[in-house]
């Protein structure tokens, strides 16, 4: 066989082979998604924005030149624009994909946790016109939610098509959404941390999807950005450096508004969804369409709000922005976001939870900076801190929120007040309040991981933890006659019997369904039948050192409700009975233990 037939026999039969492989088909295209979804948006933008509204909006560094934009040549029209694109949105996504509705991320942690991973085919299509339409008329809605479904449903819909199981189809649907992720915000490794970690409101990680996703964002990552030609971070910033020991104080009071900042936003987008816009009795198709009539009225009097705002972000740390503006964007941002999504609109929260955070930060900045403008040289830090110290909270992923806005602006000499804002604001942002309503505790409570905790648990449980401490099983010799048998079997609860040589080494086991016909035989000799004639043909041992997991299989081959139990594996000194309850006793009593300790 030659070394390539090898190679693919190995690749076939080895599950991460196989992932790693199939990741790069996954990356590919969602390099290509994100490429097509910012041309839709662009498309849109410059229709709806830029020529009829006449307003263009300002665009990070890294993504062109910064500049204070005019005000809207024609005002009035955001009146119009926002509504018209939540109208044509919410017909869209409702009438064809009702998932596509709000941030597409939730919708992706909501698959793997309950649809087995499944996203149906439609779903990125019309996610990426609906997002489209939403932020390109103003939604202040972010990228990161439709380009995570874009990757996302193609992992899904790959895995469906090459009949791979649910769990490769999970990890490969991860992958998709750290690869679009990843490269729309050309942050690779942030992109992929993201995936594995937004799943869990805990400190958890779905450790086997990092790798898929590292293979799929590095490639998504390189194909966007090679044929976009944007290389490098989305923020163009000085060189922030962490120099100056007393600001460390200041980094743990801004975590400690970007966590109260963030509870205000989680409160007041869920609180509009469900008391404002699940009250309306409209259709959900027209509810977008009211959503970005009131997105459109805030604009008229501050346009700074509207669509993805990172260009604004990147003017407060350039210094071009008044603190009274910089406050307002912040708390305003929340009104908006929460109106443009909570209304069934289509787009990510991402971008604007960016804003809110930069904006927050750099608010701060700017009052420690004139309190103390020996210490704080440097104001714009905080804005970027603030980006991450505010995500951290609300997204439950303080990890990857670090990697991303790193990467985002290649503050990596902010490292160690950007570790402490957002260790802090995860830390004092309430463990419930968090912007993915379908986020579960930890994978212990992900009904996707329901059979790997077992095995996990199982595993670690030997056979001599699960036997009772008391055990004294009733035991035969071989020459034990069946009167007496039946005797001790009639008063035990038993259902296997060992039979000892004289040395008591066992040879071999009596099944109380194989005896119970004596119970109602007459006029046997007394010695007629002794214990050595009722020895099961083939019997099945478990040791003391072995796992409960590896008993369990034992139970299912043999199909019995008991196993007698050896001193080792090479012994034949009985040491007890062990039973299936025995085992679900102990598994109970170890997940309790786990419950107790978190």
């Amino acid at each position: 066989m030659s070394l390539l037939a090898r190679s693919w026999a190995r690749i076939r039969t080895h599950s991460l082979s196989r992932l790693v492989l199939l990741s790069i088909v996954v990356g590919i295209v969602a390099g290509f998604g994100a490429l097509v979804f910012n041309f839709v948006l662009d498309f849109a933008n410059q229709t709806m924005m830029v020529q009829t509204v006449g307003y263009d909006l300002p665009k990070p560094g890294g993504e062109g030149a910064t500049v204070m934009p005019p005000p809207p040549l024609r005002r009035w029209l955001l009146f119009l624009v926002p509504a018209v694109g939540g109208l044509v949105s919410g017909l869209l996504v409702f009438s064809v994909a009702p998932e596509a509705e709000g941030h597409g991320t939730d919708a992706m942690i909501e698959a793997f946790h309950h649809k087995q991973g499944v996203i149906r085919k439609r779903i990125p299509f019309v996610k990426t016109i609906a997002s489209a339409l939403t932020i390109g008329s103003g939604g202040s809605a972010g990228r990161e939610g439709p380009i995570a479904q874009v990757g996302a449903g193609f992992g899904s819909a790959l895995a469906t098509w090459l009949n791979m199981t649910d769990r490769e189809r999970r990890l490969l649907m991860l992958a998709g959404a750290g690869a679009g992720i990843g490269a729309v915000f050309r942050a690779p490794l942030g992109g992929a941390l993201f995936a594995a970690e937004v799943l869990y409101r805990e400190m958890e990680f779905e450790s086997a999807a990092l790798v898929p996703a590292f293979v799929a964002a590095i490639t998504s990552y390189s194909i966007y950005c090679g044929v976009s030609g944007k290389w490098g971070a989305i923020f163009s910033i000085p060189n922030l450096q962490f120099n100056h020991p007393l600001e460390l104080p200041l980094y743990v009071g801004l975590g400690l508004i970007c966590a109260l900042m963030g509870t205000v936003y989680v409160k007041v987008f869920y609180g509009v969804r469900d008391h404002v816009f699940h009250k309306i009795p409209l259709p959900k198709h027209v509810k977008p369409a009211l959503g970005g009539l009131a997105v459109g009225a805030i604009g008229f009097f501050m346009p700074q709000v509207l669509g993805m705002g990172y260009g604004w972000v990147q003017l407060a740390m350039d210094g071009h922005l008044a603190l009274s503006l910089v406050i307002g964007i912040a708390v305003v941002k929340i009104l908006a976001t929460a109106l443009t999504i909570s209304s069934g609109g289509s787009g990510g929260v991402f971008a604007p939870s960016m804003v809110i955070g930069g904006m927050t930060g750099a608010a701060m900045g700017m009052v420690f900076h004139t309190w103390m403008p020996a210490v704080v040289t440097q104001p714009a830090a905080f804005a970027l801190v603030g980006m991450a110290g505010f995500f951290a909270g609300v997204a439950k992923a303080p990890v990857s929120s670090l990697i991303m806005v790193s990467e985002m602006t290649t503050g990596y000499g902010l490292l160690a007040p950007l570790m402490l804002t957002t260790a802090t604001g995860y830390l004092l942002t309430p463990k419930r309040i968090s912007i993915y309503e379908n986020q579960v505790d930890s994978r212990l409570d992900s009904p996707a991981n329901e059979g790997d905790f077992l095995m996990d648990v199982l595993e670690r449980i030997d056979v001599k933890d699960a036997l009772p401490s008391a055990a004294n099983p009733v035991t035969f010799r071989r020459d034990t006659p069946l009167s007496e048998i039946l005797e001790a079997v009639s008063t035990s609860m038993q259902h296997v019997f060992p039979v000892l040589n004289a040395d008591d080494t066992m040879a071999g086991v009596i099944y109380f369904d194989d005896i119970r016909v004596f119970f109602t035989e007459r006029g046997l000799p007394p010695r007629a039948v002794v214990a050595q004639d009722l020895l099961a043909p083939v019997m099945t041992v478990v040791s003391l050192d072995e796992d409960v997991s590896s008993a369990l299989r034992k139970f299912r081959m043999t199909m019995r409700e008991e196993l007698p139990v050896v001193a080792a594996n090479d012994s034949k000194r009985v040491v007890g009975v062990l039973s299936r309850h025995h085992v679900l006793v102990a598994y109970q009593d170890r997940v309790i233990k786990q419950r107790t300790k978190k």
